[in-house]
């Protein structure tokens, strides 16, 4: 049986819940097909722990497909995010009180990375579900930013597993606090699950998988 990582964060900004960790915990057990299963973990919301903890993840679990997800309070649909930039700049503190500002993800490392996600067929699955979502090309440069570029930069060389970061909106219980826009955790649910199952359909995806299996 092969693993699906799905990442979501703890509470930040004196929040009481984050949506993110509540899809990622949601998907937890589930199966796409009979190869796969799905494993969610939630990451600290800080710069120091948040790296580690997933790269023990990568590292106990070695899975074909990883997804990290992040709370975008004031964005109204799903976003899959493009571009990783090694550069560090907090709008707010981190949950250990830690601010970095205009300092890199990986000193020396190169300048971005870009997911390998299937973006535009899942933009386009997902909208036709009618789950609103588009391709974005700012992952912002706080601790969302910092895990999407630590992920990818972690999976370099590892092309065979296909990465990448999507933010999803305030939850409704958020957004009636914060007058914001929102979005169903059930929905946001249904709407991974048809973004890991178009992405497990990829070619190159798939010939891994099935490489894998033999």
């Amino acid at each position: 049986m092969h693993t699906i990582l799905i990442t979501g964060f703890e509470p930040f900004g004196g929040e009481s819940d984050n949506p993110s960790w509540q899809v990622a915990k949601a998907l937890e057990g589930w199966q796409p097909n009979e190869e796969c299963i799905v494993k969610a973990v939630r990451l600290p919301c800080t710069f120091a722990d948040s790296l580690p903890t997933l790269y023990s993840a990568l590292e106990s679990l070695s899975p074909v497909m990883v997804i990290a997800l992040g709370q975008a309070g004031g964005r109204a649909e799903i976003s899959l995010e493009k571009v990783a930039i090694n550069y560090q700049d907090a709008p707010i503190p981190d949950n250990a009180g830690k601010q970095p500002h205009d300092t890199p993800v990986v000193p020396s490392g190169p300048t971005a990375y870009f997911s390998t996600l299937p973006l535009n067929r899942l933009v386009n699955a997902l909208n036709e579900a009618h789950h609103p979502a588009s391709v974005s090309y700012t992952a912002g440069t706080f601790v969302c930013n910092h895990v999407f570029y630590g992920l990818m930069h972690a999976l370099a060389h590892h092309t065979e597993v296909r990465a990448g970061f999507i933010h999803i909106p305030y939850s409704p219980a958020q957004a009636c606090k914060h007058r914001a826009p929102s979005m169903p955790v059930g929905d946001v649910v249904a709407a991974m699950k048809i973004a890991i199952e178009l992405s497990l359909l990829d070619d190159d995806v798939t010939a891994v998988c099935e490489g894998m299996l033999h």
